[in-house]
């Protein structure tokens, strides 16, 4: 739902004013009980900032300066659900333990204050936690079928035990998530992560009712869906981001056409996902080329908006002019956000993640709207290390 747009406007070189490119974007939404200023929400980033797994004082810092600089919803970091096996490294905040959640609901009140909203994404990375993690190392690893994402074995496959484990842990973080006042939540189901590790055919092999076709296989997925909203209630937002890209593989799928990918996600919609934010490098990029004509240059967030009529998030390189994970020292300029406001105008998402972008300037969205992205900090790599 959205309200007219308003205007917004930038002196040119001989004093009148222009309209500003993104103008567009500077509208409200509303998805259950969470509503945004506008349409910015800022992308899921691993920072590895909080010892023991505790978010402090910086880290509130840190998301607080990105809603006092204009961004709508904030999407968390990755935070591990309370399951052993959850993830590697102890500096990724919990979501479970009172510390942690004492230390989440300050970062909760400090965007709050702000005027943003926030919601925490919920993290496990199966298989890619590795064989030798530094966070609980006696906790075996565990996934799909206990395949990687290159192919290696690597841990085991999940038992029945391991899946209720897991199912638990998800609603119980989810549960704390609402507790300590978060406006939603998402779900990570993408790069290869236990959730996409059961959604793809390369790492799973199962061959109980949570293996096989791509229903089947989108089974233990929504059965986590299914878990959470039963723990959270009808109103509080449920965000599932999943990617056809893998860390090992960019050129991965997990559907090869509109029809496969309406498979992989009606299970979802159906165990009651409010939004999707395919993950893609480069959001400009058509979802399945081949196609004739306009569907030919529809991207992945047209794609997933089409085939399940749910609002979407957009997200990949973000009026950048290099993609995510290219080679190279990693820098990256501003580029425009022209083609990003054709999609929005043709209808192809409602919110748009930006990611690196605002890692170099919390100021990034009110330099946009504002008519000032000549002053918008370039992205290093630098700006990885640490919580600017």
């Amino acid at each position: 739902m959205s309200e007219p747009l308003r205007s917004t406007t930038s002196s040119s070189a001989d004093g009148s004013r222009d309209p500003v490119v993104g103008k567009e974007l500077d509208t409200p939404f509303s998805l259950g009980s969470l509503r945004t200023a506008n349409r910015f929400a800022m992308a899921p980033m691993t920072r590895r900032h909080s010892p023991g797994g505790v978010p402090g004082t910086d880290v509130a810092e840190y998301y607080a300066r990105r809603a006092a600089g204009g961004v709508g919803l904030i999407i968390t970091e990755g935070t591990y659900i309370p399951d052993p096996a959850t993830g590697p490294d102890p500096d990724v905040p919990h979501l479970y333990g009172e510390e942690s959640l004492t230390g989440w609901a300050h970062v909760v009140r400090r965007v709050h204050a702000e005027g943003g909203r926030i919601i925490p994404q919920l993290w496990h990375l199966g298989s890619q936690r590795g064989a030798e993690p530094a966070y609980h190392p006696d906790a075996e690893t565990v996934s799909a079928s206990g395949i990687a994402t290159n192919g290696d074995q690597v841990g085991r496959a999940m038992t029945t035990a391991d899946l209720d484990t897991a199912l638990r842990a998800y609603a119980e973080a989810a549960r704390n998530a609402k507790s300590v006042g978060f406006d939603g939540l998402e779900l990570h189901g993408a790069h290869g992560y236990l959730l996409d590790g059961f959604l793809w055919d390369r790492t799973n092999h199962r061959t109980d009712a949570h293996g096989g076709s791509r229903a089947a296989r989108a089974r233990f997925p929504a059965e986590v869906v299914a878990a959470v909203r039963a723990e959270v209630g009808p109103d509080f937002p449920i965000v599932f981001r999943y990617s056809q890209w893998k860390d090992s593989d960019f050129d991965a799928r997990i559907a090869g056409s509109p029809a496969e990918l309406e498979e992989v996600l009606t299970p979802l919609v159906a165990a009651g996902v409010d939004a999707l934010h395919p993950s893609t490098r480069r959001h400009y990029l058509p979802a399945f080329p081949d196609l004739p004509g306009r569907d030919g240059e529809l991207g992945l967030a047209g794609w997933t908006k089409k085939v399940t009529g749910l609002p979407v998030i957009t997200v990949g390189s973000v009026g950048l002019d290099t993609a995510f994970l290219s080679k190279g020292d990693g820098a990256a300029s501003f580029a425009g956000v022209e083609r990003l406001v054709e999609q929005f105008e043709a209808g192809e998402f409602d919110l748009v993640a930006v990611g690196r972008a605002l890692l170099a300037d919390p100021e990034w969205v009110v330099k946009l709207l504002g008519g000032r992205s000549d002053e918008i900090v370039a992205y290093t790599h630098e700006h990885r290390k640490v919580l600017r």
